[in-house]
């Protein structure tokens, strides 16, 4: 995975609520066993026409919006728990998820691919929202280190928790395995002293 600092982009607004994994990779496209491709598909419902057509009324489709931020509203991620719903966002190019809810399965999905999970209040999130809704230019600026999420420039920032592990890992750019190998000179040490 790639390392995660700090990020300033644009963002994209998704402003519904409980958007479920189904809704963000539709499971006919389910079959791939690997990561590549499905970043094509993601809101696949939503972006396209039955006929396959764009669907020029959906957000990431409209190009005064871009960036590797998706605002979304409260309960992202909800429904069954497959990990091709973060495969699918990361495919697309997002880093970074805002909302108020997350289900837990996607959380921990979203973590270990590389995706930052930011909860915060419904009312920052509000706020969030109608900002880059009305100026598609505004910069987010996310400092994992610290925890913070804000508006570029405007002095409007606030915390966010995400689990201590994780956070190393995101940092580091490790996978679980890769935290493992980072922890080969203790384990060795440890097998040593105890064999």
């Amino acid at each position: 995975m790639e390392k995660f600092t700090t990020l300033s982009s644009t963002a994209i607004p998704l402003p519904i609520e409980h958007i479920d994994t189904d809704q963000i990779i539709p499971a006919r496209f389910l079959k791939a066993t690997d990561k590549n491709g499905f970043g094509d598909n993601v809101f696949r419902d939503w972006r396209f026409h039955k006929d396959g057509s764009s669907n020029t009324n959906f957000v990431l489709n409209n190009s005064n919006y871009s960036g590797s931020i998706l605002i979304a509203g409260t309960n992202f991620g909800c429904g069954s728990s497959r990990e091709h719903a973060a495969w699918a966002l990361a495919g697309y190019g997002f880093k970074v998820i805002v909302s108020s809810f997350f289900a837990d399965i996607f959380k921990g999905n979203a973590l270990n691919n590389g995706i930052l999970p930011i909860q915060i209040s419904e009312e920052y999130l509000q706020l969030l929202l109608k900002e880059v809704t009305e100026k598609p230019d505004t910069v987010l600026q996310i400092d994992l280190e610290k925890q913070t999420i804000g508006i570029q420039g405007s002095g409007s920032s606030v915390t966010f928790e995400i689990d201590a592990y994780k956070k190393l890992c995101l940092l580091n750019g490790y996978d679980d395995i890769d935290y493992l190998v980072s922890k080969m000179d203790k384990i060795q040490a440890y097998e040593m002293a105890n064999s």
